[in-house]
């Protein structure tokens, strides 16, 4: 397996322990978030989204009109690191290939050169992704679930970390193609920017106003710091009660009379994801029933299919997740002793440190 990765940066930070890892997720998280809402103004649960969605090792889409800023929340996330960055503007006549790479035959080696495309990148942005062709959007499969490109019969890593952080026009405005069931089905999660306050808008005016704060951003954390956040998001504990209390969420969309199409397997496992990030942005080394309950609609929703009924009643993937919230049982931790989230009585583990 051949690996494509233009920086070596991001490889050969010493191992430390958790809690040391942890202070510096802290730190480093809160330098990127500063970078980020210096840009986007007013959209602080926005930015700490895409922060979360990155340290889960997932991909981000954000779905919104256009000029709230979608594209200049990925240029912003993706300036913010100092790691390879690609942009594709997708465009209806936009080829597969343009995405991941082609074979060039060299006629001074009377072989084939592999050229590789704009995916071999740690953060790919993709700007208008549904006005793309279906045939194009689906090149996107292999690379965002496994990780790689095959091209040719042989396979080629992607760097580490990848993130795909795409952008989309409702499905309503012209020119444009909803993505296929499996292609939303790897975003781990779907945001809206939405309009600003008039606070705000009045602040992008000032900042905005002469030049792009783009212009000067500069990084403030290492793709090797990232790996090691990501890393250490990874030992989030999560106690088998909200384990659970996140597969019946899920398997809740499946038998929902409203919904066609429910979540999938890997919607949990990215919902799990999402919660172990969401802990750790907290400055938790453990899970709680509430991390779950924050991620549930912007992981879940965009992966359902209402039915024609629920539609013509207006009820929308996002009202159905708030439903099923609202029926579902949460775990409760019985006993918690001073100083801990969650006490040993309640889930039958050791007490959980504090990051």
């Amino acid at each position: 397996m051949t690996t494509y990765d233009d920086r070596a940066s991001h490889g050969g930070a010493p191992d430390r322990a958790y809690g040391a890892v942890g202070e510096d997720l802290t730190a480093v998280v809160e330098r990127v978030r500063g970078s980020v809402e210096g840009v986007i103004e007013g959209k602080p649960e926005v930015v700490r989204l895409s922060l979360t969605v990155l340290l889960a090792e997932g991909h981000l889409l954000i779905e919104d009109v256009p000029g709230v800023g979608k594209t200049m929340l990925a240029k912003a996330l993706a300036r913010s690191i100092d790691c390879s960055v690609r942009r594709i503007q997708f465009t209806p006549d936009l080829l597969p290939s343009d995405i991941t790479g082609v074979s060039i035959w060299d006629q001074q080696r009377r072989d084939f050169e592999f050229k590789p495309g704009a995916i071999f990148a740690q953060i790919v942005i993709g700007d208008e992704i549904n006005r793309a062709s279906p045939k194009t959007q689906s090149a996107l499969l292999e690379s965002m679930e496994e990780r790689q490109v095959t091209i040719d019969g042989k396979t080629y890593e992607l760097p580490s970390p990848f993130m795909v952080v795409a952008t989309q026009n409702p499905v309503e405005m012209e020119g444009t193609y909803p993505l296929p069931e499996a292609q939303r089905d790897r975003f781990m999660a779907r945001v809206s920017v939405g309009y600003p306050s008039a606070e705000a808008e009045l602040q992008m005016l000032d900042v905005h106003g002469g030049v792009s704060p783009l212009e000067d951003l500069q990084p403030v954390a290492h793709a090797h710091e990232i790996v090691k956040l990501v890393e250490a998001v990874r030992g989030v504990y999560v106690a088998e009660p909200i384990r659970r209390y996140a597969v019946d969420l899920v398997a809740a969309t499946r038998t929902h009379p409203d919904l066609r199409l429910g979540a999938s397997p890997r919607a949990t496992l990215h919902l799990l994801r999402a919660t172990k990030a969401a802990a750790a942005l907290a400055g938790r080394d453990y899970a709680l029933p509430d991390d779950v309950q924050a991620l549930a609609v912007a992981v879940l929703a965009h992966r359902l299919l209402p039915t024609a009924q629920a539609q013509l009643n207006r009820r929308t993937a996002e009202q159905v997740v708030q439903e099923i919230l609202q029926r579902t049982t949460v775990p409760a931790a019985a006993g918690r002793p001073a100083g801990f989230g969650l006490g040993r009585g309640g889930y039958g583990q050791q007490p959980p440190r504090r990051l």
